[in-house]
């Protein structure tokens, strides 16, 4: 798909489909990376983003410990006490 570049107020930008926004699920707020073969738009991470899905597994699971959280350093294993 090609798009032209526009004049945006004092600034430069393109109208990207809507089409290609719903295929993609990118809205609001974005990352842009400069690469040597363009521009990457990418969706915005938010931190801790995943936490929802994390806790759902971890109440639904029957363990103690959801297998993405359980301790992985020696210290974790040997040293560490509830």
């Amino acid at each position: 798909m090609k798009a032209q570049i526009i004049q945006i107020g004092n600034s430069q930008g393109i109208r990207i489909p809507k089409m290609m926004l719903e295929e993609t699920g990118i809205s609001g707020e974005v990352d842009l990376h400069a690469t040597p073969e363009g521009i990457l738009i990418r969706k915005t991470k938010r931190p801790r983003g995943d936490w929802d899905t994390v806790f759902s597994r971890f109440a639904e699971s029957d363990d103690e410990l959801s297998e993405d959280i359980k301790a992985s350093g020696a210290f974790d294993r040997k040293e560490w006490q509830w």
